[in-house]
């Protein structure tokens, strides 16, 4: 089964894919090793930047070759090799998972504790917590916050066997969404070896997923998992039992993170049209918020957990992120106020937030209306309205791009939408520095590291380039 190539530039030229392969893996392999020497400066600095933009060349140029889903998977098993061996990168949210989990372990409620009260300030994990979230309750649902418990249990306070435990339920999640996108692909009627390429393959799962080990992961794992079964239980006979497990399975990515249920209203669509009437469509709809109740009730009473992770899901919207556009008015507003003295910005901060809620349901609406008349199947539907809560929602990070990704690499044609796609993945894939984190008076490192790097992956192009004329 090929893949729907993607027209590039003929400047690009087409490296061999086994070529394109081994690129992407020496990538990795590079990375792995700047990482455990980068206390030596600037060198292993720019062979981290070197290795990211290797593994991201790689990728991309395999958009132009014709390779089976079993190949893909293949590669993506490579890729992920050597990421298996670093501690966490781009991000340190795995040590706030695990004391959230040592939270839990302690008697405590995760979702009205944070890690500072809960274990006090003599805890060795807490100094690896960020700032912003060392008082600051779990906004994970109930899912995961058995899974951070069992964690912590299971580690007793050794933190290496911790990431290792939460990196292998993240790969866990990884595989679930590696075996769904082919599924979700052929229920959209797109190539399956072209979704898993763009879908799974991308950097961005490697980085955030793999070295990461970000809990969008098991997440998306459930969601997708549960939606492939579901969907191909709406076809010509209703195969209740097949959809009754994969609703549930959505249900419960959502107990992992809230964005996961409008998976719920995906499916509830896909079944309401087949009768095509509003009773039908509101009755699914109601069926749906149902289940996902008594989901949670199963998930949150035996757990001893509750449901105060209701009240705890707007703790990550505290934090001001720049890369949020609705925060955006709130930083233009309060700079111009503070020119005059007035103090305006956390206020217009939360007017922005308040829009980007207003559009997020809006987005919602529309995506829902359109699967409805048949302007778009399910998977897209699921794609567009997860897009819109990353774009309108308070908080933004570069991993959240996957949420709307994984389901629209499997339900987007070859085209201009498809083309926008791989750009954003490709750009979010190489926007951050792999090692370090706060440059500040370090800017000649970050600089003379990226060109360093930059220079390594051109040189590294135009040889594979030359390799392919030659041959």
């Amino acid at each position: 089964m090929s893949t729907q190539q993607v027209t590039l530039p003929k400047f690009l030229g087409f490296a061999p894919p086994a070529t394109l392969r081994w690129t992407g893996f020496a990538g990795a392999v590079l990375l792995t090793v700047a990482v455990w020497t980068s206390r030596y400066g600037l060198v292993p600095f720019a062979a981290g930047i070197a290795g990211v933009g290797l593994v991201t060349l790689a990728w991309v140029l395999l958009s132009r070759a014709d390779r089976t889903v079993s190949w893909l998977r293949g590669t993506l098993a490579l890729w992920c090799a050597p990421l298996l061996a670093v501690p966490p990168l781009f991000s340190g949210d795995v040590y706030s998972y695990l004391a959230q989990g040592a939270v839990a372990a302690n008697g405590h409620d995760v979702n009205a504790v944070g890690p500072l009260q809960g274990l006090g300030p003599a805890s060795d994990i807490l100094g690896r917590v960020s700032v912003y979230w060392r008082e600051t309750p779990s906004p994970y649902g109930p899912l995961f916050g058995s899974v951070e418990r069992l964690i912590a249990q299971l580690s007793q306070g050794n933190l290496v066997a911790g990431i290792a435990l939460h990196r292998f339920v993240e790969i866990a999640g990884l595989l679930l969404i590696g075996w769904a996108v082919p599924r979700l692909a052929a229920v959209a009627g797109v190539s399956p070896a072209s979704a898993l390429w763009l879908g799974v393959l991308n950097p961005l799962v490697l980085w955030h997923v793999v070295a990461g080990m970000h809990n969008d992961s098991l997440m998306l794992g459930l969601m997708a998992a549960g939606t492939a079964i579901a969907l191909e239980a709406v076809g010509d006979r209703i195969r209740w039992p097949h959809l009754a497990g994969g609703t549930i399975l959505i249900a419960l990515g959502a107990e992992v993170k809230l964005p996961a249920l409008v998976a719920l209203a995906a499916v509830g669509t896909a079944l309401a049209r087949r009768r095509a009437r509003l009773p039908d469509f509101l009755l699914c709809g109601a069926a749906m918020l149902v289940l996902f109740a008594a989901v949670s009730a199963v998930v949150s009473l035996p757990t001893g957990i509750g449901f105060s992770w209701i009240s705890a899901l707007t703790t990550s919207g505290q934090v001001n992120s720049w890369m949020a556009p609705t925060n955006w008015f709130g930083f233009l507003i309060g700079g111009i106020g503070s020119l005059f003295g007035a103090h305006l910005t956390q206020t217009m901060i939360g007017v922005g937030k308040i829009i980007g809620y207003v559009l997020s349901a809006a987005g919602i609406v529309v995506a829902l209306r359109w699967q409805w008349t048949g302007r778009i199947d399910a998977v897209r539907s699921l794609g567009l309205m997860l897009a819109a809560l990353v774009v309108f929602g308070p908080a933004v990070q570069p991993w959240y791009l996957l949420w709307a990704a994984v389901p629209l690499a499997a339900s987007l044609p070859a085209g201009r939408a498809r083309a926008t796609l791989i750009s954003l993945l490709a750009v979010f894939s190489v926007v951050l520095p792999p090692i370090g984190g706060n440059f500040s008076g370090r800017i000649g490192l970050l600089v003379a590291g990226y060109l360093i790097g930059i220079a390594v992956v051109v040189l590294a192009f135009f040889a594979m380039r030359k390799n392919q004329e030659s041959t």
